[in-house]
């Protein structure tokens, strides 16, 4: 099969696209035949090796995965002896954040608690587009608490996270607030926000309002700026931006949680739970992934290097 591997850290130009060995299969894993995948912004730690920290898990000298990528979608093409959830012949998605990796290929491997059956009503791009920042978005939502939101506000709403927790904060019956750039803001509008601020323009900590909960999924603002914005109360979650938001949310989250408002970060783990929920969501009509390119396998390190820049609309598609 072919995949796109590489030897060493790096940035997108160690990455080349050659035949590799079908990967084996297990007594409790689920060959899938990769029709699409997609890129994400973690993507540049897996590839560069950093922050240093990271290769406690990802490997010292050099990568321990040859073959990176979370998100897929496909047909799956066998299962192993323990499987009965899945046959051959269903279109599943998923995520390999947590079983090896191994998405930008044209099979992988998971167990099959990684995936679930894929939404009828979504492309396999689109079903692609969703483990990972989906499963971000809705963890850091239920983490601020959203079923008792009111007024939720999302900073870097036209990201791929953000196009997601943009629309599941609708689901609980929010008022939405997206932070966003001028270029974005009618896109940001269409998925559901009520109300857009263009962070050129506006300062969301200066404006006077506050909510019972913020998201901040891009951005490089400091805590005290997110804990001003919030109500009495109120929550803040972070799971993007610059390290200047997650070395404050680290360090002083813990500290400032002490009253009634809680402030923190969120590390996504991937769930079937959490799939099917996103499943049944897009099924009914209420959440559809934003995409906004499409590249071919081969392409993969320009597909990275697009995503590095920070400019993508929603998400960035792979095609296998």
């Amino acid at each position: 099969m072919k995949a796109i591997v590489r030897e060493t850290y790096g940035p997108p130009d160690v990455l080349r696209l050659e035949e590799v060995p079908l990967p084996a299969v297990g007594d409790d894993d689920v060959l899938v035949r990769v029709l699409a995948a997609s890129a994400n912004a973690g993507d540049r730690h897996m590839l560069r090796g950093t922050p240093l920290p990271f290769r406690l898990v990802a490997g010292l000298r050099k990568p321990r995965f040859k073959t990176i990528g979370n998100d897929i979608a496909g047909r799956v093409e066998a299962v192993g002896r323990q499987v009965t959830r899945f046959r051959p012949g269903d279109h599943v998605f998923g995520e390999l954040s947590r079983c090896g990796f191994g998405a930008y290929a044209e099979f992988a491997v998971a167990p099959d608690k990684a995936l679930a059956l894929k939404p009828a009503n979504l492309s396999f791009e689109e079903a692609a587009a969703i483990p990972t920042a989906g499963c971000t978005a809705l963890q850091g939502l239920r983490k601020g608490r959203i079923e008792r939101a009111r007024r939720v506000l999302i900073n870097g709403a036209s990201g791929g996270v953000g196009t997601f927790a943009v629309q599941i904060a609708k689901t609980f019956g929010a008022e939405v607030t997206g932070v966003c750039s001028t270029r974005n803001i009618d896109m940001v509008r269409s998925i559901g926000a009520d109300h857009v601020l263009d962070y050129t323009k506006d300062d969301f900590a200066a404006l006077g309002q506050r909510y019972d909960l913020i998201m901040a999924v891009n951005g490089d603002r400091s805590i005290w700026d997110y804990k001003r914005a919030l109500s009495a109360d109120g929550a803040y979650t972070m799971t993007g931006g610059s390290n200047r938001q997650l070395i404050d949310a680290l360090l002083f989250g813990p500290v400032l949680s002490m009253g009634h408002q809680t402030l923190g970060h969120v590390l996504m783990r991937p769930t079937q739970a959490d799939l099917l929920f996103l499943k049944e969501l897009c099924e009914a009509g209420k959440v559809r992934p934003v995409i906004d390119r499409r590249f071919p396998l081969s392409e993969v390190p320009a597909a990275i290097r697009y995503v590095e820049e920070g400019r993508a609309r929603g998400k960035v598609a792979i095609t296998v």
